[in-house]
């Protein structure tokens, strides 16, 4: 046989090569939600990966668009529930600015003292369940624990625990508890000891870091590129944090550090997130040192709070503000706004168009999850199937902002 029919096998060969298709999810357990890839398989090597969102598809924005400003808070905690109060707030911070409402001090701090816990109970699940898909379950089993706590401050709060509706256009609904102090306060001393013992469970623990580190990586560029934000960009060694470039509800107040990775891998990301709940806790520390003691719970907004039962009885222009608040007959000032906040995942934004009516006349979630995902494919390309589950762990992909 010549080594031309000889060439000619081997290219023929090749390309006769069989791949297998997998479908990973839409219900699969190491998905962590109902969303779909369909991956090109070289055997445990990925070839290809086609991503598949809609599963849940609950047209958030449409439905928003009918709904009168202060019932769409309720639908924002559908977006992210691992961190719903920073979906809430962002929410009523862009109302705010469409009104051009000024909040208290107290209320600002107040605010940051519930999206710091809201973060930690984020990254906290992301960080211990990057453990359990490499095999560490204990860290998940200790660590969780304490965001059942931060839920306690939840409910002492707004009486519900993951979907919060918690705070109001202008603020709070009412003024919080003692008990509520109490609860943050024993968060604030207590955590720091179970998030040390758990860094010291998988932060140099060798298999750990053989698992995760150079596994999923990307690169500060192609992170741009997506339009990556929040803590899988800051992995990458981009440093941008909104509340330090585009401060809101008071953060230009407080003194914390952005952390930043180099390399862009699951490593990076998961001790970014780490350093991150360090800095919450410094933050929220700060808050309550700081709080002012003197101002009101919630900004001068009649037309967006429910006045005490006693008033409404008594009072003609308390019943006339309860009876608009009830039925949606608040208008709003035409205008154009956008306003983000620093989510759990990265940039939440929030694009809103009034026409002058009681309803939005267009909304638009800036979801970072949706944003990110897409990068998905180029970043398990070549790698093994089980890296592709560890991989979307540290991305922290939350179903709930893939469809809106």
């Amino acid at each position: 046989m010549s080594k031309k029919e000889n060439k000619n096998i081997t290219n023929e060969q090749v390309e006769e090569k069989e791949y297998s298709i997998l479908n990973l999810g839409p219900t699969h357990p190491a998905t962590h939600g109902i969303f779909q890839n369909v991956l090109k398989m070289d055997g445990e090597i990925i070839h290809e990966a086609t991503p598949t969102v809609g599963y849940i598809h609950r047209a958030f924005e449409k439905l928003a668009e009918r709904r009168p400003y202060n019932q769409i808070t309720p639908i924002t905690d559908r977006l992210n529930y691992c961190s719903s109060p920073i979906n809430n707030m962002g929410w009523e911070m862009t109302v705010e600015k469409l009104l051009g409402i000024q909040t208290p001090k107290r209320v600002d701090y107040m605010r940051i003292i519930i999206m710091e816990l809201a973060r930690i109970a984020d990254h906290l699940v992301c960080n211990s369940v990057i453990g359990v898909d490499t095999g560490a379950m204990t860290g998940f089993l200790y660590i969780f624990q304490w965001r059942e706590k931060i839920y306690d401050i939840y409910e002492s709060i707004c009486g519900a625990r993951l979907t919060t509706n918690i705070g109001r256009i202008g603020g709070f609904e009412r003024e919080w508890s003692d008990k509520t102090w109490n609860l943050i306060n024993d968060f604030v001393k207590g955590y720091p000891k179970a998030l040390q013992e758990f860094a010291n469970l998988l932060e140099r623990n060798k298999i750990f870091m053989d698992r995760t580190i150079n596994c999923g990586p990307i690169s500060a560029e192609m992170a741009l590129q997506y339009s990556f934000t929040g803590p899988n960009l800051r992995a990458a060694g981009v440093d941008y944090d909104v509340r330090v470039m585009n401060p809101y509800s008071s953060y230009q107040d407080f003194d914390f550090i952005v952390p930043v990775g180099t390399s862009g891998d699951t490593y990076d990301r998961f001790m970014v997130r780490q350093e991150e709940m360090w800095q919450s806790l410094k933050i929220i520390e700060q808050a309550i040192k700081n709080m002012p003691k003197d101002q009101p719970f919630h900004a001068n907004v009649p037309e967006f709070y429910l006045p005490p039962k006693e008033q409404v009885y008594n009072n003609m222009e308390a019943l006339i503000y309860h009876f608009k608040i009830i039925m949606g007959e608040t208008n709003i000032p035409k205008g154009e706004v956008y306003h983000c906040v620093e989510g759990g995942n990265g940039e939440l934004g929030f694009y809103l168009v009034s026409d002058g009516g009681r309803t939005p006349f267009r909304l638009h979630f800036r979801r970072p999850c949706y944003i990110y995902y897409q990068a998905y494919p180029e970043m398990i390309k070549g790698s093994m199937l089980s890296d592709a589950i560890i991989t979307m762990s540290s991305m922290n992909v939350i179903a709930g902002e893939l469809d809106a």
